[in-house]
């Protein structure tokens, strides 16, 4: 793999990089007709591609491999978080969650919400960033900002967590939880989810779920989950 990589969703179908990619190869990197590209869809592919017509806004290029990155995890991983108010903390964990590894993140607004809007391409665009950065195939899908009590009722293949600080009985997610299963996790706002939101998300099927003993800020409570379900997914039997 090159050093550096490329983003083009569409490779399949179009072998021009987009705009902002060709700029990057062109006039940063200054790469010339017949220099090789690693590329990748943000679907789990990488592309070993050849440089056809260097140009600023529009290079082509074609494809010579196109393979799978090794190890590609068995278990999805889906984060629903309360955003925070201020928004480069919910930058950092758009940036930190596809460094890990999610599949699916969703702003949610619930009662105790302060920030009621989120603006959607500037996360996509930090995480096409991180992806890239640390040399990934997938892109998490980032979802338009949602109701709290509309996201819940939402159908969900696997096991949903919701997280919460009251004093409700609920079991720790790294107990709970069994690897290579795919996991939807509910995280709250800064002023926690409400109780009666927490019992509403009960009686659709979350299990209730302590992340450690601290009371933890939003954007670390979703990059605890994240860890301990990849670590989980990570241990090895013998």
């Amino acid at each position: 793999m090159a050093d550096t990589l490329f983003y083009c969703p569409d490779i399949r179908q179009n072998q021009i990089l987009p705009e902002q990619e060709s700029l990057h190869c062109i006039k940063v990197l200054r790469l010339r007709e017949g220099d090789l590209l690693t590329i990748t869809d943000g679907k789990g592919f990488f592309y070993d591609c050849r440089l056809l017509d260097p140009h600023p806004k529009r290079s082509t290029f074609t494809i010579l491999r196109q393979w799978k990155k090794l190890g590609k995890r068995g278990f999805g991983v889906h984060i629903a978080f309360g955003p925070t108010k201020q928004m480069d903390r919910n930058e950092w964990f758009v940036e930190k969650a596809t460094e890990i590894g999610a599949d699916r993140l969703t702003p949610i607004t619930a009662n105790f919400s302060e920030r009621r809007e989120i603006k959607r391409e500037r996360l996509e665009k930090i995480a096409v960033a991180a992806m890239k950065q640390s040399q990934q195939a997938h892109l998490p899908d980032i979802e338009e900002m949602v109701r709290l009590k509309d996201f819940i009722t939402r159908p969900f293949t696997g096991r949903k967590f919701i997280a919460h600080c009251h004093d409700l009985p609920k079991s720790a997610l790294a107990e709970t939880y069994r690897k290579g299963e795919d996991a939807l996790v509910l995280i709250g706002p800064e002023g926690d989810f409400s109780e009666e939101e927490v019992v509403y998300a009960l009686r659709n099927g979350y299990e209730p779920i302590s992340l450690g003993e601290t009371r933890l800020r939003t954007e670390t409570a979703c990059l605890v989950a994240l860890h301990t379900l990849h670590l989980i997914n990570a241990i090895t039997t013998k």
